[in-house]
């Protein structure tokens, strides 16, 4: 009992002897000592913090700290400009569709509208091309870069949880990625103010929000991807590699590979509807296996209202249809089955993280 008391007040009294520890050896000349997760925890301790918080406090601190947030940052905000520039001058030039004209969403193709003179994909796309990046640059080095710079054994050789790093890294790095996403949506929305001259109705602001969360999770997967990858290889390079060649792969061979299945599969004009349904229902079970086509079709039915099915229609399905946009209950029910499979595969890829990391055997460095 005596023991247990004496280390619970050595423990409050470290964040006190702290300062002055650090000014006697600045006065010796001695270098800084670079701040360890245990540190911090000590410190924040008597303040009531867990060693949760501040791990995740100093997992962001070093993102934002880091040369390639910054450059990535930059890239995107470039990327941001270009789109709304597009959009704009598609707008002025009446590419879009006015008010009067019957067509109430106009502030969503601020997102979704390009000019035809300028080669500049939208908003919508270009974040389905460089989300991941931000995802695979926060998370490939997540764990290995920790065991290499033998960080790793001495921090859970402290009182922390094991499972708390993991989960550090992975709410840390997406907290980054929601603030990044959704400064971008705003900026866009506000600069959409300017240009079309009236405020968005509240459907489509409930759009734009979902749109946001959608792209978050979206950009969440690959996060866990590139953790995956971090724990099971040691190297960072190797990490690095892996997450991009998985994400070129959705990204751009994917497509090729269905489009051959496509074709060798393909059955005549003259085959009865059912075949061809069939058909048209096994390509699209292909495509939707990849997040990159899960997250295109949930952002095009949420920008875009006038999307009522995401699959083949025959013409007994039209008759009776009305022609209107949907609502936004209704394409939220439309993107469901999208975005649940979206949030399973990154469920997944945590899950098999979690359990890879947990059951690693991690020695300190001597």
């Amino acid at each position: 009992m005596t023991d247990t008391t004496a280390k619970s007040g050595d423990r409050s009294i470290w964040p006190r002897i702290r300062p002055f520890i650090d000014r006697v050896e600045a006065k010796l000349g001695l270098p800084p000592r670079q701040r360890s997760y245990s540190d911090q925890a000590e410190d924040e301790r008597g303040q009531g913090a867990s060693p949760f918080w501040v791990m995740v406090h100093k997992e962001i601190g070093d993102h934002i700290r880091s040369w390639r947030f910054g450059i990535l940052i930059g890239i995107i905000v470039l990327a941001c400009i270009g789109s709304i520039f597009s959009a704009v001058t598609a707008i002025r030039s009446g590419s879009a569709s006015s008010p009067s004209s019957g067509d109430t969403f106009l502030f969503l193709q601020m997102f979704t509208l390009t000019s035809p003179s300028l080669a500049i994909p939208p908003f919508s796309s270009f974040l389905a091309w460089l989300g991941p990046l931000i995802g695979i640059a926060l998370g490939f080095d997540a764990v290995n870069s920790e065991r290499n710079k033998g960080t790793l054994g001495r921090l859970l050789s402290q009182p922390i949880y094991r499972d708390d790093f993991i989960i550090a890294k992975f709410i840390s790095s997406l907290f980054l990625i929601a603030v990044v996403v959704f400064s971008l949506g705003f900026l866009i929305m506000g600069l959409g103010l300017f240009v079309i001259g009236y405020p968005p109705t509240p459907e489509e602001f409930l759009r734009v929000l979902l749109f946001l969360v959608i792209a978050v999770v979206y950009i969440g997967f690959w996060l866990n991807l590139s953790i995956l990858f971090s724990i099971r290889f040691r190297q960072a390079a190797t990490s690095a590699l892996s997450s991009m060649a998985v994400w070129l792969f959705f990204a751009i061979f994917y497509s090729m590979i269905t489009g051959l299945i496509d074709s060798v599969t393909a059955v005549s004009q003259t085959a009865d509807v059912s075949a061809q349904i069939s058909q048209m229902n096994l390509i699209l079970t292909l495509n939707r296996l990849s997040p990159t086509y899960l997250f295109t079709e949930t952002i095009t039915t949420m920008l875009s209202p006038g999307v009522r099915s995401l699959g083949p229609l025959t013409m007994d399905q039209l008759v009776g249809a009305i022609s209107s946009p949907l609502s936004l209950g209704q394409s939220l029910i439309l993107v469901w089955p999208q975005l649940t499979g979206m949030i399973a595969e990154t469920m997944v890829c945590f899950g098999i993280s979690y359990y890879l990391f947990m059951r690693q055997e991690i020695r300190s460095r001597v």
